[in-house]
This record gives structure tokens, sequence and C-alpha cells, in this order.
């Protein structure tokens, strides 16, 4: 599943002649002052009419206040100059009111009337308030959860152009979310999205081609918007990518670029890429062969639950490549590893219980590990499991597969 991304955006921008008219000479005036940065000459032409009523001057003053032009910065006289304004149906001031009370600013937060602000300004068109109405409805923020209510506000923004309410569109189609799952229309939105520079629809959007959904199975496609999205830095594109080049997906194999695209992702903290580029720097994959940097990288995915990591960083231990041998050291790493299924970690548990390395040299638990990781499709430890039981008694024997039943009931957890 993908995560939508949620922002609430604030609009700032001055409110031009273009909404109304018959603009008066001091209005007009003051506007020309702000373009020239004379704040201080356009509060002295606005103020008077905003005190008149003027939706437009009462619009602007908030805009001043919210950011402290020629006026002290003050969210709360910005909330009252909005406010007046949002009365006369302003949709701008009303949006940025939604804004305001959505994030506590200059008043208590309170969802219900930042959801009543936005409503009436989605009402009028305002593409800003109707996607943030579309996330509110999608939260079940001040409103009941209603995911038809989120595609509806979402479909009138990304009708607009609106890049990331495209992109909610692309993700509510893709998982069937108030909508009935559409790998087309997923697309249609994400691509959208995607020609807009939004990063997300073109990671979504190279996983797609990447997999043939919605579309024919297209790795140079895929490569095209894994890379966009990854100039913008996106971890999971990086790390995308970094797998292309190292297996030679829609482009040449070229291990040089794979490791460039992994440090990228795993410099972000992105496990699979850390993982990925452990393996690089133990084998020497476009980058001269070195335990250390394996052990780093390995150990940083690791104690971010990476299963394959810890089995390796068990390895290292017990083979003590990079580091100081250390079998208790390797017996934690396989157990994590072994913990979350992975059968390889599972095996080599049952060989450290054997050979009492790390840990009491136990035929019981050795067989136990053995009999998990064979039942989890590894063939050597259908050998190791049988070669054990060889040399144990029947009590024994009948010992071990209670408990590895028991081990899996528990999920291999505390074994």
């Amino acid at each position: 599943m993908k995560n939508v991304t949620r922002t609430i955006c604030l609009t700032l921008a001055l409110l031009l002649g273009s909404v109304g008219t018959g603009c008066g000479p001091d209005f007009d005036k003051g506007l020309a002052a702000t373009q020239s940065g004379d704040f201080a000459t356009a509060l002295r032409e606005w103020r008077p009419l905003a005190e008149q009523g003027d939706a437009r001057a009462q619009f602007n003053l908030g805009v001043m206040y919210v950011k402290g032009q020629g006026v002290p910065q003050d969210d709360k006289t910005a909330l009252k100059w909005y406010t007046l304004a949002a009365e006369q149906g302003n949709a701008d001031a009303q949006y940025n009111l939604g804004v305001m009370y959505y994030n506590g600013q200059g008043v208590p937060q309170d969802d219900k009337t930042a959801l009543k602000w936005y409503t009436l300004a989605a009402e009028q068109g305002n593409a800003d308030a109707q996607y943030n109405l579309g996330l509110m409805y999608e939260k079940g923020e001040g409103v009941p959860q209603d995911d038809k209510s989120a595609l509806k506000w979402f479909t009138l923004a990304a009708e607009q152009g609106y890049a990331r309410a495209q992109y909610n569109l692309g993700v509510m189609y893709y998982e069937g979310l108030g909508v009935p799952q559409d790998d087309k229309s997923a697309l249609k939105w994400y691509t959208l999205a995607a020609e807009q520079g939004d990063a997300d629809a073109q990671y979504n959007l190279g996983l797609m081609y990447a997999n043939g959904e919605g579309v024919p199975q297209d790795d140079k496609s895929a490569l095209k918007w894994y890379t966009l999205a990854a100039e913008q830095g996106f971890a999971r594109a990086q790390y995308n990518l970094g797998l292309m080049y190292e297996k030679g997906q829609g482009v040449p194999q070229d291990d040089k670029r794979a490791l460039k695209w992994y440090t990228l992702a795993a410099e972000q903290g992105l496990a699979d890429a850390q993982y990925s580029l452990g393996v690089m720097y133990a084998n020497g994959y476009g980058v001269p062969q070195d335990d250390k940097s394996a052990l780093k990288w390995y150990t940083l995915a690791a104690e971010q639950e990476d299963a394959f990591a810890q089995y390796n960083l068990g390895v290292m231990y017990y083979e003590g490549q990079g580091v100081p041998q250390d079998d208790k050291s390797a017996l934690k790493w396989f157990t994590l590893s072994a913990e979350q299924g992975y059968a390889r970690a599972q095996n080599n548990l049952g060989v450290m219980y054997y050979n009492g390395e790390g840990v009491i040299k136990d035929n019981v638990y050795a067989h136990m590990w053995g009999n998990i990781a064979a039942s989890n499709g590894l063939e050597k430890a259908v050998e190791f499991r049988d070669w054990v039981g060889e040399k144990m008694t029947p009590s024994q024997l009948e010992t071990s597969q209670r408990i590895a039943g028991e081990c899996v009931r528990k999920q291999y957890k505390g074994c």
C-alpha cells in the first residue's frame, strides 16, 4: 500500500484586482506599493478600505499580518481581518481561515471550524480548499471518515490541475478507496501529477510500469519515472533505480550506478538500500571489496529489523569478517533474523546450538531450529536436522518436535 502524502497549504499571495470589479484608486495604489516593497504605503491605503468593509483589502491586511509585512507579525490580527473578509464570501480568506483553525495558528486548533471554512471556499472552486477538504474527509478530521467525499473533493481539485490532488486520486483508484479499484484511472491521475513534477506520483508511476499494472510492462518507462523521482531525493525511487542498474533492467548493467543510487537512498535511512550497499561492499561490486563498510551498512539495516542484513551480520561476526570473531554477537543477529522467519538464520542457530558456539551445547534446540528451517524450505536444513536426530534419544526427538511446534505458534519469538 502506498501512503498518501498529506499536506495542508497556506495561501499567502495578495489578492489582486482579478477578484471582483471596480477596484478604486486607493486599492490599486496599495497593490502598486506592495509590488515595490513599500508596505507602509500599502497599509496606509488598505486599512481605511478594510475598515469600510472592502473584503479584498481585509484579506490583504490579513496576509500582511501573517507575513509581518509593514506591521509586526500577528496571527490574531490576521485572523480578525481574514474573518471579516471570509464572512463576505471571499474564498481566499475562507481558505486561509481554514488553515489557521486547522493548525491552531492565532486561535485554538479546531478541525470542525477548519472544515466549515474549507467547505465554503471549496464550494466557490478554491482548489487548495478542495484538496484540504479531501484530506480531512480521508482522515476523518472534524467529520466522520468518508472516502467517497474525499474522492469528490480530490476530483474537483485534480480537474483544476492540482498535482497533489491528482496524486491522491491515483492512490484511491489504485487501492480501491471510495471507488472501485481501477489501475487505468490510477495511471491517468499519477501521470498528470507526475508530469507536474510530483515525486510521489513519479515513483508510483514507475512501479506501475515496472509491474505492468494498467499498462504493458515497460522497464524503460519505469526507469524514466524512477529517475525523475530519484533526482528529487525520493529514497525508494533511488533504491529501485539501484536495483535496475544492478540487474540491467531497462538499462545496461552498471554496478557503479547501482552503488550511487543505493548510497543516496541508504544515507536517507532506507534499510533495503543499506542492506544492498552492504552486499556490494562485501562482494566488491562497483567498489573495492571492503568488509568494514559492509559491516557498517549491514548494521544500519539490521538495526531497522532487516532480516537479511541481520543474517549477514551474524555471518560476519561468526567468521570474523571486518570485525573480531564473536559467537555471542553472531548468535544475537541470527536469532533476530530467525525470529522473522528467515530459514538460513534458523539453520545457523541450529548449528550453533549443536556446536555450543555462543550458547550451551543442546541437541534438542539444534534439532528444533534445523526442523523449523527445513519446514521453511531450506534443503540443507533437512540434512542437518536428520543428522542431529541420529544422535538423539526418542525422548529428545519428541521434545524437539513439541517445542518446534510451540515455536511456530509463537511465530518464532522467544523460542
